[in-house]
């Protein structure tokens, strides 16, 4: 990084993007590919940090890499089906420098707002006041782990997130509550299954598990075949019948299905259905204990629902990810959840030179079909008005110093 002088007297250009994960890098490649240039702010020190280093060591890809890609430059051809983390981290490093992405690191941006006067965005991190044109939001959904309010969780010694879980070895021959049932709660109860630990996964909700491949075939990759010939809802039928062939019926398991179909119940919640990659057979073996919902957290466990209590080394909540937009961003675009009010396919773009991209609850995929609409939207502007100086940098000192003087 250069001096506050540097930055002034070398003023950069095109849109603002916050957030330098798998959406920053499309969206920012994708204005590239239009010949405009833009700015990436990124708060950790490194791009895709969320993949870094909130992911455990065992991850795969839930879905086969043709439909993880970023735009312009696939996933390479020689890695897996389902490529693993750090091989998917290597692709973005790579993607990155293919395009010549460098975002600025260690820019944390803890306020953005529109000034109706000048017709610009303001962006603040703790050294710089950025300005633009258009403001391109790249944190995603996903951008902070969600802790939810449970009874007595300050009591327990020995509580993690699953942000912060990285191999089952940490956790060998204890008794493990994982709390939550989703994709992260299933695999992190198998890691630790074969680490010999003893996991107890509690299902609070309804729970949609298919197989992550049908008859040779990626679920996904069928639904989207399916859906393009059949109504959405004859689609998540065939979806259940297939996964009852396949995995049997769950019910009598403690994972009761929802009513609304799992395609169906993404779109309108956001909830993902479980692709199972091996942790039911565990389930069914009695390995993956299933427990109902906490009561409550003790010093030494946890109280559940059903009137059980039960004794516990380590809790693990597997509970998911949150967004974090309304701590920063002051625009009534994006609702107190931090999602776009306005629902998909129309999110990506808000006014006054507001974007949105990896907020379509519908994963990478939904984030390469934003990142190039969003791209070809400012690239028309951008040639409309042709302006060498449509981002500025001005050092927070020097702006505060202006202001008292005014």
């Amino acid at each position: 990084m250069g001096s506050c002088k540097d930055r002034e007297e070398d003023p950069l250009r095109g849109p603002i993007i916050v957030g330098a994960g798998p959406a920053g890098l499309a969206a920012s490649a994708c204005l590239s590919e239009h010949g405009v240039p833009s700015l990436i702010l990124e708060k950790s020190d490194c791009i895709a940090s969320l993949w870094k280093h909130r992911t455990y060591d065992g991850l795969k890809l839930h879905l086969p890499k043709r439909y993880s890609e970023l735009p312009l430059w696939g996933i390479p051809e020689h890695f897996p089906n389902y490529p693993t983390k750090h091989q998917f981290i290597s692709y973005m490093e790579a993607y990155a420098s293919h395009f010549s992405i460098r975002p600025n690191f260690n820019q944390n941006v803890e306020k953005a707002e529109f000034d109706q006067i000048r017709g610009f965005w303001r962006v603040q991190t703790r050294e710089f006041q950025y300005i633009s044109r258009w403001l391109i939001v790249a944190t995603g959904e996903n951008a902070e782990p969600f802790v939810p309010d449970i009874v007595g969780l300050d009591k327990f010694n020995g509580l993690v997130h699953s942000s912060e879980y990285k191999s089952g070895s940490d956790f060998k021959n204890q008794r493990v509550l994982v709390v939550g049932c989703g994709n992260s709660g299933m695999e992190v109860s198998l890691d630790l299954c074969r680490h010999n630990a003893t996991p107890h996964m509690v299902v609070r909700n309804t729970v949609h598990v298919l197989p992550r491949e049908m008859f040779g075939f990626s679920t996904f990759g069928l639904a989207m075949s399916l859906l393009k010939w059949l109504p959405l809802r004859m689609v998540d039928k065939l979806l259940l019948v297939m996964a009852n062939l396949v995995l049997g019926n769950t019910d009598h398991l403690g994972l009761q299905r929802p009513k609304t179909g799992p395609i169906e119940l993404k779109n309108i919640t956001g909830k993902t259905p479980v692709l199972d990659v091996g942790a039911l057979s565990h389930i069914k073996s009695g390995d993956i204990k299933v427990m109902s919902s906490v009561k409550e957290i003790t010093e030494t466990g946890a109280k559940f629902m059903d009137g059980q209590e039960k004794e516990f080394d380590s809790i693990i909540l597997a509970t998911g990810y949150r967004s974090n937009v309304p701590s920063w961003l002051k625009s009534e675009f994006f609702t107190k959840e931090g999602m776009p009010r306005t629902p998909f396919p129309e999110g990506w773009k808000g006014e006054n030179g507001l974007y949105t991209v990896g907020f379509t609850r519908r994963g990478l995929l939904g984030t390469a079909g934003e990142a190039i609409k969003i791209a070809k939207d400012i690239a028309a502007q951008w040639r409309a008005i042709n302006d060498l100086s449509e981002i500025s940098v001005i050092p927070i000192s020097s702006h505060l110093e202006k202001s008292q003087a005014t």
